[in-house]
């Protein structure tokens, strides 16, 4: 069987599809697996390649839809194009829901037999067009409180004929930095402080005055950034960390690509973070993790509770408007995490 599988973007959607390629190989182990994804998240999905997924095909909408007429966007378009019809598919899922990806899924080729499937209905607080469902041969009716995860697990196995494993398996564990974590001390817990939207991060001197008692504890404190923006916040949290009594436990990193700073986060002791890309990255490599929440949306996109299929304490979600305390986020982290001084538990 031949699937290509339709998510584009963004980072944080993306993340959430990852568990359908093993609900999908679990229930057809010969499956030959495609995804079609922006250029920019493809990384997240390099430890999937050769483990679950035969191919990835990029693509650049976003950045196409700028200059649609140019001779550049001309030809990477047709580049695309030929490289996503040079297959032939016994199904293609449109697991996004909007036009952008009914295109693609109207674009790519079926074989004899093959259909084309996607959502027939919007669930609560996730985007949704018609054109997805005008598309597909056959629309699936999914529960309207669907969270992320268990929504794209739902469609794939209502079209393909299956029941998902209970607990979903998101494949990041391949990874040979989470396999072979090193164990050093101070072990380090990133701070995921940055999001592409301004009302959901949280106040600076929260992340001080957090860091401050997980240094208390023996941790160090990482600081990874994808802006220019996000870049200046670190630096400031790390300035109000690194006093003279405690310089150098808060380490600014580099900008790294999204491949590398997987690999990079998988290697922490744990992560806490606002509602975001990479926090939903912590969730995949089963990091001890607090994600934080200033709207009431945790439900849908935050880590899944144990009878969901999530990992109990091990990752929470926190929430309470305008933000939630420091004193919130530190009691979901002893509940997530055990504390450590010089690299023991206690």
């Amino acid at each position: 069987m031949k699937i290509l599988l339709v998510k584009l973007s963004s980072l944080g959607d993306v993340v959430h599809t990852l568990p359908v390629v093993q609900d999908i190989l679990a229930a057809h182990p010969g499956a030959q697996i495609d995804w079609v994804v922006e250029k920019s998240f493809a990384p997240v999905l390099a430890p999937l390649l050769g483990a679950g997924l035969r191919s990835v095909t990029t693509c650049e909408l976003r950045r196409w839809r700028k200059s649609p007429f140019s001779a550049e966007t001309r030809r990477a378009w047709r580049t695309f194009t030929g490289e996503l019809q040079s297959r032939r598919y016994d199904a293609v899922i449109d697991l996004q829901g909007l036009t952008k990806s009914a295109l693609v899924a109207w674009l790519a080729r079926l074989a004899p037999g093959g259909k084309r499937y996607a959502m027939a209905n919007r669930t609560e607080g996730s985007g949704y067009e018609a054109p997805t469902r005008w598309v597909a041969d056959v629309a699936i009716t999914l529960a309207p409180h669907s969270h992320a995860v268990q929504r794209g697990r739902a469609l794939c196995a209502q079209a393909l004929g299956y029941t998902p494993p209970p607990v979903p398996a998101y494949g990041l564990n391949r990874l040979p930095a989470l396999v072979q974590r090193e164990r050093t001390a101070p072990e380090t817990i990133a701070f995921v402080h940055g999001s592409s939207r301004a009302d959901k991060l949280w106040p600076l001197d929260n992340w001080v005055q957090l860091g401050r008692r997980l240094m208390a504890q023996g941790y160090q404190i990482v600081l990874p950034h994808g802006s220019d923006a996000e870049l200046a916040t670190s630096q400031r949290i790390a300035e109000g960390l690194n006093s003279e009594a405690e310089a150098g436990r808060a380490l600014v990193w580099p900008r790294l690509p999204l491949d590398v700073l997987t690999q990079q986060l998988a290697q922490c002791a744990g992560v806490i973070g606002v509602d975001s890309g990479l926090s939903h990255i912590a969730v995949a490599l089963d990091l001890p993790h607090v994600q934080i929440y200033n709207f009431d949306t945790a439900w849908r996109t935050g880590p899944l509770p144990p009878a969901a299929g999530g990992e109990g304490a091990r990752q929470l979600s926190v929430f309470a408007r305008p933000c939630p305390s420091v004193e919130t986020v530190w009691q979901a982290w002893l509940a997530c995490r055990p504390a450590v001084v010089n690299g023991e538990a206690v």
